[in-house]
């Protein structure tokens, strides 16, 4: 999976809630874009909050699809 596309996930208008699928089978709910924070261009890792206080550095060549709203995924392309 791209930053780009989780990118276009978050600027989605209007926003809708997904998850980060990884490649362990372990998913990471997003429920607002201020929840993952992208570092400048040339990073393929990102931040996402998984609670008050809690937070998981990932990297983006790990996640292997992004499941929006109504289960529907995006699955990366080769």
């Amino acid at each position: 999976m791209t930053v780009d596309r989780l990118r276009k996930t978050l600027r989605a208008q209007p926003f809708r809630p997904f998850r980060l699928h990884m490649g362990d089978g372990r998913a990471l709910r997003v429920v607002h874009p201020d929840f993952v924070w992208i570092p400048p261009e040339g990073s393929r890792t990102v931040i996402v909050s998984t609670g008050a206080d809690d937070f998981e550095i990932v990297d983006m060549m790990l996640v292997v699809s992004i499941e929006v709203g109504n289960g529907a995924r995006r699955r990366a392309r080769s």
